[in-house]
């Protein structure tokens, strides 16, 4: 332990003594390790942001989708279909689930009706399962099955067709027609626009559609978040006891997407920042073979004082490495300060709600790739340096 650690203060002398010669070859070592860092964080960022976008489209990791046909020669109304789903992810301890079934509400008063009008009844768990990121207001709750009139979660068109682009800090209210006597319902949330053209879009809680216009209750499709690993096992047990209670249906495992695009990139930008690094690896290389030639003398005399081949080797290479050591810590140091000030709305198109911390792998790759062009570019100067006959390096 004692000779490794001596070994380093002799490098890290040693590059003090030679610091200007070192220094050029450093600062490309250190920006190719920033690089390769700040793209590592960047690239797991941009898979969070991906996988973030196919959840808003098809439900978080593990999330199985069941669709359901009726009860056999006699369907049960919507309710009785939802209490009876409600049992079965009871029993498995489910913790998110929701319907999810488009439905036609008419609106008094505003403009007429677009065409593209979208309605979806739903439960509260939705929101989560969907990762919905809302611009104003909140989500529906539990707490908000139980209110004395229905609320809704809109999008802008859907505020300017119909409450005249109200906030919706102001809880703007519309009314819904249906076979009965038509209801006032609560704006109490606003969605974001998914495309420049977007009709009104709304969103209705599933128990307040079967209480207030049960003509167009529907339980036609539902939704389950499990975790990930039992998605398949639970997709089979899922068919087999809706089947059970009467309920025909299918259900699908999750969708899998096959291509690893993010992973496929980090590869590409690690083996062009791996080329950056190998390059400013032969800069060093290069200058520690001519500080070698200077120093064929001084190893000559540690040689005939005893030092053995294997220190020699050992505090020749350890220069270099040390040195890009110093040069991995500070791209390191910068590639974080980088990606913590990365605008991730403006880059990426999307808020994350979950962004990732800078990944700790990241760094460590940064400082293995520092290392190990260290390593490359002092075996040879240490080779070189080991074989140097004594009487030879004394005269020389």
């Amino acid at each position: 332990m004692t000779g490794f650690v001596g070994a380093i203060v002799e490098a890290w002398d040693e590059l003090r003594i030679h610091k200007v010669r070192v220094l050029l070859a450093l600062i490309g070592v250190a920006a190719a390790v920033t690089a390769i860092t700040a793209v590592t964080a960047a690239v797991t960022m941009l898979g969070q942001a991906m996988a973030e976008q196919t959840e808003r489209e098809t439900g978080r990791a593990g999330t199985i989708v069941a669709y359901t046909y009726g009860s056999g020669p006699v369907p049960q109304d919507a309710s009785e279909v939802d209490a009876t789903v409600d049992t079965v992810a009871d029993r498995y301890n489910i913790s998110y689930h929701t319907v999810e079934s488009w439905i036609s509400v008419d609106v008094a008063g505003g403009a007429a009706t677009p065409m593209g009008s979208e309605w979806m009844s739903v439960d509260p768990d939705y929101g989560t399962i969907m990762r919905f990121d809302l611009e104003e207001g909140r989500w529906f709750t539990e707490q908000d099955v139980e209110r004395l009139a229905p609320v809704l979660v809109v999008n802008q068109a859907f505020l300017e067709t119909y409450a005249a682009g109200a906030a919706v800090a102001s809880q703007p209210t519309v009314q819904l027609e249906g076979d009965a006597t038509p209801v006032t319902a609560i704006i109490i949330g606003k969605v974001p626009t998914r495309y420049p053209e977007e009709g009104p879009r709304a969103f209705i809680l599933f128990d307040h559609v079967a209480r207030w216009l049960p003509e167009q209750a529907r339980a036609e499709q539902y939704k389950f978040w499990v975790p990930p690993e039992l998605s398949k096992d639970f997709a089979t047990v899922l068919t087999r006891d809706l089947n059970a209670a009467g309920i025909q249906g299918q259900v699908d495992p999750p969708w899998e997407d096959p291509f690893a695009l993010d992973q496929a990139l980090q590869w590409v930008v690690l083996g062009v920042g791996g080329f950056a690094l190998m390059l400013g690896g032969l800069g060093l290389l290069n200058i520690s073979l001519v500080t070698v030639r200077y120093r064929i003398r001084e190893i000559g005399i540690r040689r005939s004082f005893g030092a053995t081949g294997g220190r020699v080797f050992f505090g020749v290479m350890m220069e270099s490495v040390v040195a890009t050591v110093v040069a991995g810590i500070v791209g390191v140091v910068i590639a974080v300060a980088v990606v913590k000030n990365i605008p991730i709305e403006a880059i990426f198109g999307t808020r994350l709600q979950d962004k990732p911390g800078f990944p700790f792998s990241a760094a460590l790759v940064g400082m293995a790739c520092a290392v190990g062009v260290g390593a490359l570019a002092g075996l040879i100067p240490a080779i070189y340096a080991v074989r140097v006959k004594v009487i030879d390096a004394i005269r020389y």
